[in-house]
């Protein structure tokens, strides 16, 4: 008998001789914020972490397609992004904005997904999102319309995130409320950042190095 068979034998005799039922879970915490999802505490909430966490964010007014066209396509100019890749079911107005100024726009999965390198030489990336979290900071997506696959939001060195305002909730169990279970989720809270065993900060390590988000409404 191998030693790992011996291991996983002591193991499954363990849990075998165990019948105690498993202690309750405390369940007391927090489920709902005081204010609803999308008012202005729950935003202004949303944009000091973001901004804590080195995110650009700004506000455009709910209801005026031009001024939401306007605000990705100078966020892009902004950052000298020359080439954009977005999901294949990224709403045609925002394809449309991100393709101002000459600006090359990739659709990923049309009619087939980018590989790794392609992603690589591409400056930008811009999705929506499935929901954010106010009192972390956090925004998560999972997959769904207009977020695409989780490489093109981690690969790119910039991304753009059109989030509007009632996808933003105050705590996280309203946010897991709303996720699918079973989806891939991918939670970003500001640029991708580590810090080395200095403590010095080093951004860009596992993901995008600037990440700007346009809350709607």
């Amino acid at each position: 008998m191998s030693s790992r068979e011996v291991v996983l034998g002591r193991i499954r005799a363990a849990l075998a001789a165990d019948t105690d039922a498993p202690p309750p879970v405390p369940r007391d915490y927090v489920r709902v914020g005081a204010d609803a999802p999308g008012t202005e505490p729950v935003l202004e909430q949303m944009i000091d972490r973001l901004v804590d966490y080195k995110a650009i964010v700004d506000r455009v007014p709910a209801g005026e397609a031009a001024a939401l066209g306007d605000a990705v396509a100078a966020a892009l100019s902004k950052a000298g992004a020359r080439s954009v890749v977005v999901p294949s079911d990224l709403p045609a107005d925002l394809v449309d904005a991100s393709g101002r100024d000459e600006r090359v726009v990739v659709a990923d999965g049309r009619p087939s997904v980018l590989t790794p390198t392609e992603l690589d030489g591409v400056d930008a990336v811009v999705t929506t999102a499935q929901v954010a979290i106010a009192i972390s900071g956090t925004i998560v997506l999972d997959g769904k319309a207009g977020q695409g696959r989780r490489a093109i939001s981690l690969v790119p060195d910039f991304h753009l995130i059109v989030l509007h305002a009632d996808q933003v909730v105050s705590t996280v169990p309203e946010a897991i409320a709303r996720l699918d279970p079973i989806a891939p989720l991918t939670m970003i809270a500001g640029p991708s950042a580590t810090s080395d065993i200095e403590l010095e900060r080093v951004e860009g390590v596992h993901g995008p190095r600037t990440l700007h988000v346009l809350i709607v409404g």
